[in-house]
């Protein structure tokens, strides 16, 4: 069952900070595809707390251990209810997708399940090229042939400022400035380009609608993931 309206994920057995509600104004869906359905998503939920980030800094070696503390009491399924809410918020409108990352990124766990300092890396590998990108600080080209993809999926073609098949135009920018460039033409279609911290030499982010950005912050700082829109590159 799929809805548009403003929601609140809760999830069971969580941390003081996970039992705030993460407000998003996007299409859903009612629970997530996981083990027993322990994380769900409930529409109109009455007198929402506001969400505080947890008290940790960020550190791009690090991401997501925070939240997974073992005096938390977190389990498999609140990290999985976590992950699949991205999913639904990077693929607005495409459930199927969402559905084929989510056991991409399942199956990439094996029995176990995904360490918590490997989550967001295999979330990349999961939606790389369709919902998501990561390049080498250097390649503008396969940023741009990545984020046109993105872009397609949606019917926008971005306009790039000059010939992206012109070396010269190639030599003469680089990836931040390009990203920047896909940010602000995104937006005038109504999406929004991010970026997250990769702590090395690479450029990554994913692309949502511009009405989800509130929610994607407040869900990128429940998961520990350091985010900017793609006109702030790291």
């Amino acid at each position: 069952m799929s809805c548009v309206a403003d929601t609140q994920f809760l999830t069971t057995r969580s941390p003081d900070w996970m039992h705030h509600a993460v407000l998003m104004s996007c299409t859903v869906r009612h629970g997530f595809p996981g083990r027993g359905r322990r994380g769900m998503l409930f529409t109109n939920f009455p007198h929402p707390t506001p969400m505080s980030s947890p008290d940790h800094e960020f550190d791009p070696d690090d991401n997501f251990r925070h939240a997974f503390d073992d005096e938390d009491d977190m389990d498999l399924d609140d990290t999985e209810a976590l992950v699949w809410n991205l999913l639904v918020l990077i693929n607005p409108g495409d459930e199927e997708t969402a559905l084929r990352q989510f056991a991409a990124y399942r199956e990439a766990g094996g029995d176990d399940g995904v360490e918590p300092d490997q989550v967001l890396w295999t979330l990349k590998d999961a939606i790389d090229w369709t919902s998501g990108f990561y390049v080498d600080w250097k390649d503008a080209e396969s940023f741009i042939d990545c984020v046109n993809q993105l872009a397609a999926r949606y019917a926008i073609e971005i306009d790039w400022g000059g010939d992206t098949s012109d070396e010269d135009f190639l030599d003469d920018t680089d990836v931040p400035a390009l990203m920047a460039t896909a940010h602000d033409r995104l937006r005038e279609h109504g999406y929004t380009l991010w970026n997250w911290n990769t702590g090395g030499d690479a450029y990554a982010g994913w692309m949502a609608l511009r009405r989800d950005d509130e929610g994607m912050q407040q869900l990128a700082a429940v998961m520990g993931v350091e985010i900017r829109p793609g006109s702030d590159a790291f």
